[in-house]
Parts: C-alpha cells; sequence; structure tokens
C-alpha cells in the first residue's frame, strides 16, 4: 500500500486481512489454532443483529424530542415523521449494501477505508468513538427530566441545583438579571413565564433559583443534572 492519507484497500484486501487475523474461535492478538486464545463465541442472530440495525438508524433522538417537536410543530410533526422515515430508510439501504459487499466486523470505519480511503476512515472511526461515549449523555439529560418529574408527582422534591447543568443556569441568572435591570420585576416575570412569547420561560426562572439556593464550594456553584450523571455512570459500569 502507498504511504497516502488517501490510500484504500480493497474489499478483497480487507477479507484476507480478517481471515489471517480472525476467526470465529479466536479473538486478537491470537493466530487461529494457538493455543491458550480467549475467544469470543457469537451468539448475536439475524433477529438481534437487526434490532441493533434498527435502534442504530432510528437513534434515541424520538425519546427525548418527540415532545418539544410536537410542542413548537403541532400537527405538522407527523410530516417529520414522514421525513425521519424516508430518510431512516436510505440510510439502512446504505449499510445494507454496505455490509453485503464488505462483510468484515468494523462497520463505517471499514466502509469508509475501502471506498474513501484511510484518512476518512480515521476520522469517521474517532466519530463513533465519540458518538458512543458521549451520544447518550443528550438522552440521558431528557430522562432525568422525566424522572425529577415523576418524583416531584410522588412527594418527592430534588432541588434544582440537581437537576440542571451549570452552562444553563449561569445563562438563565444572567438573563434574568438583565430583565430585572432593565426594569421588570420577578413577580412579573414569573406571572408571565407561561406565555410561548416570553422573554424569560418558567424554566429559566427555575435556573435562577437553583443558581441563588445552590451550594458553593470557594467561588463555584455545585449544580449538575445528578439523575443523568448517575445513569451515564451506571451504564457506562456495565459497558
Amino acid at each position: 500500500m502507498s504511504n497516502s492519507l488517501f490510500r484504500k484497500k480493497s474489499i478483497a484486501q480487507i477479507q484476507e486481512d480478517a481471515a489471517a487475523g480472525f476467526s470465529e474461535a479466536d479473538l486478537v492478538p491470537g493466530q487461529p489454532g494457538e493455543p491458550n486464545v480467549v475467544g469470543l463465541r457469537r451468539t448475536l442472530g439475524t433477529f438481534d443483529l437487526t434490532m441493533m440495525g434498527i435502534a442504530a438508524i432510528i437513534g434515541a433522538g424520538i425519546f427525548a424530542m418527540v415532545g418539544q417537536a410536537s410542542f413548537h410543530g403541532g400537527p405538522g410533526v407527523i410530516l417529520l415523521f414522514i421525513f425521519a422515515a424516508i430518510a431512516c430508510g436510505f440510510s439502512a439501504l446504505c449499510y445494507a449494501e454496505f455490509a453485503s459487499k464488505i462483510p468484515i466486523a468494523g462497520s463505517a470505519y471499514t466502509y469508509a477505508y475501502a471506498s474513501f480511503g484511510e484518512l476518512l476512515a480515521w476520522i469517521i472511526g474517532w466519530d463513533l468513538l465519540v458518538e458512543y461515549a458521549i451520544g447518550n449523555i443528550a438522552v440521558a439529560i431528557s430522562w432525568s427530566g422525566y424522572f425529577t418529574r415523576l418524583l416531584e408527582d410522588n412527594g418527592i422534591h430534588v432541588p434544582y441545583y440537581f437537576t440542571i447543568d451549570y452552562r444553563s443556569a449561569h445563562l438563565a441568572f444572567d438573563a434574568v438579571q438583565d430583565a430585572v435591570a432593565g426594569g421588570t420585576s420577578i413577580d412579573a416575570l414569573t406571572e408571565g413565564c407561561s406565555a410561548v412569547d416570553a422573554a424569560i420561560n418558567c424554566d429559566q426562572l427555575h435556573y435562577y433559583a437553583a443558581w441563588l439556593t445552590a451550594p458553593q464550594i470557594g467561588s463555584w456553584r455545585v449544580i449538575l443534572d445528578l439523575p443523568a450523571v448517575a445513569i451515564v455512570v451506571l451504564i457506562t459500569a456495565l459497558v
């Protein structure tokens, strides 16, 4: 192979490399047939892989954003579902085509290596690592909102400064301070926060209250979305 950053591997070469270094019973580093090599048993079937593929194509955003989309989009949100379904269908067809032509482990990294070259494959590989490492954070934040509301409905109050992130609280504090400096009282902001065109919405007032009531370590306020952090740590430990 050349030293170009855009060098490619042919499908035949990828298959040869996989056959030389992997087998169903062995795990790299270890060559097929070597004794005392710990292996991973392939137990996922067609149904399992299909479900994992659907989960990867659709993603978890539908669970995190459908409420906001419905609130802002109204009945038109059905069009968003249709457009998203069409896009997901094209994505599924692309992955199916790649998987049939390059039936080797490696997913988008291997597909990019064969199609676009090493540099783009390297970038996509790191994109996948970042996605799997932190992509669940947005879903965890959404889950935290549902979880804390469930606790509230059952009489368990979680302090505001343990339900939001530091930056949101800081921005809300600055926004409320600017509104107050402009002559608007906190009572007036509270009364009008539920309006669609409110300059300061009710969530921002909660974030403002979180900033004021949060405990401090020196000049640093202890503000974090504790349920989201906890579920991410738990899932990371399980993985």
